[in-house]
């Protein structure tokens, strides 16, 4: 007779950061899929590398499913569009949102059929508008000039596309870290003119299945989430009564951040879940009970399980001030420079992943840290990964500095030709 074998211990949970996640550490290593960081290191061959939580990846898909119930989850792939995170999620959600014909290749090639993919984004062009319609993925309108080649295209291949409009509010949404909704925007149609757009694709016989409208993304607060889906759902209903026929599809976009800075805190999941189900029971399900209701997340289904590690190549004091020089840099992270969108620069937070001490990330100095400037190995001030940050006193080249909260909008985000330095590794664990 056998018995199975005891659970290996938990590995323990080391505080990262303020409102981010506690890491898992073993022999002051951090753990990215389980595996310890020097030998993922030595696995991948070289650095810098992205490391991708499989694991952690799913069990964020998990949470999602848990809060919001019965509506559909999709991921878009902008986010994170490496073919072996895609593959991953396509079996743990329902629909792939694409930006791009390469992005809808890679959609594809993960067997998703096309009909849980939806393809959005301004300046489509007329190929990958053709490449779109002869896929049967389905196309979402960000202008008039789509639609009519959404059409011809259709006519041409003598494929029926499937579309939805999407939508440009008369509202914004506060708190969002870009706003894509209200006022001009070069996303989507504005509200007051998709009645006249619905009224002609419903004389062109295409299928014109409902509506996509996303008002902005990165935002924590769940209050502010809650009004921008209940108002959605409002300019949803009042434009159903101009489609050609019943709505099938409502995606309410989605927009939930992460924390990455020291005062952010996580957004409220359960309360998000909450205003959802209302919004649906109270006022999408009664008005259009054919429609779907899609909530499409990038961002937050990926972004806590990356990595990037990038290693000490030097340290020097100039000044008095520390610096610690990595062999990446802005032109793998552009984000964490503070170089895509941010006003003030704030420090994403960083670590030692070999050297891990309880606090030893900016939300409090650890025993034995100083602060430390971290820079890449780029040929401008603009590339800094950290500024002034407590490290253990004694870094030195070698050691392997990670940026935490990098599993989104990191290495296809940044400028990864400036100055011809080698493109990182990606790897999904």
């Amino acid at each position: 007779m056998t018995t199975d074998a005891p659970a290996p211990p938990a590995a323990p949970q080391i505080p990262s950061h303020p409102g981010v996640p506690d890491l898992p550490v073993a022999d002051g290593q951090l753990l990215v899929g389980g595996v310890p960081l020097r030998r993922l290191a030595e696995r991948v061959g070289s650095t810098p590398f992205f490391a991708y939580d499989r694991r952690r990846i799913t069990d964020r898909v998990a949470e999602v499913r848990a809060a919001l119930g019965d509506v559909r989850l999709g991921y878009a792939v902008k986010a994170n569009p490496m073919p072996a995170v895609v593959q991953h999620l396509s079996g743990l959600v329902d629909a792939l949102d694409v930006a791009s014909a390469h992005e809808m290749h890679t959609a594809l090639d993960t067997g998703t059929d096309p009909d849980r993919i939806s393809f959005a984004g301004p300046g489509k062009t007329p190929q990958e508008i053709r490449s779109a319609v002869a896929a049967g993925v389905l196309i979402e309108l960000e202008s008039e000039t789509e639609a009519r080649r959404v059409v011809a295209a259709g006519e041409d291949l003598g494929v029926t596309p499937r579309v939805a409009v999407r939508v440009n509010p008369d509202f914004a949404v506060r708190g969002s870290g870009m706003r894509m909704s209200g006022g001009p925007q070069q996303f989507g149609v504005d509200a007051e003119q998709v009645p006249d757009l619905l009224a002609w694709l419903g004389a062109t016989g295409a299928d014109v299945t409902g509506f996509h409208v996303f008002a902005g993304s990165q935002n924590l607060d769940a209050e502010l989430i809650a009004h921008a889906q209940r108002a959605t759902a409002d300019l949803v209903v009042a434009l159903a009564e101009h489609a050609p026929g019943p709505v099938r599809y409502v995606n309410l976009g989605g927009g939930l951040g992460i924390p990455y800075f020291p005062k952010d805190r996580p957004v409220d999941l359960a309360r998000v879940g909450e205003s959802l189900a209302s919004v649906v029971a109270d006022r999408l399900a009664p008005a259009l009970p054919d429609a779907d209701v899609h909530l499409e997340l990038g961002r937050y289904l990926v972004g806590e399980a990356g990595y990037y590690v990038t290693r000490v190549i030097d340290r020097k004091v100039s000044r008095g001030r520390t610096y610690l020089v990595v062999d990446g840099g802005m032109h793998h992270q552009l984000a964490a420079s503070g170089n895509l969108g941010q006003v003030i620069r704030r420090n994403y937070p960083v670590l030692l992943g070999d050297r891990m001490t309880p606090g030893g990330v900016d939300g409090g100095p650890a025993d034995g840290a100083q602060p430390a400037t971290v820079v890449g190995c780029l040929c401008t001030p603009l590339d800094l990964l950290a500024d002034d940050v407590p490290l253990p006193a004694d870094a030195e080249p070698g050691d392997l500095v990670v940026v935490l909260q990098a599993g989104a909008y990191g290495l296809t985000a940044s400028p990864t030709a400036f100055l011809g330095h080698p493109a990182p590794a990606e790897v999904l664990v």
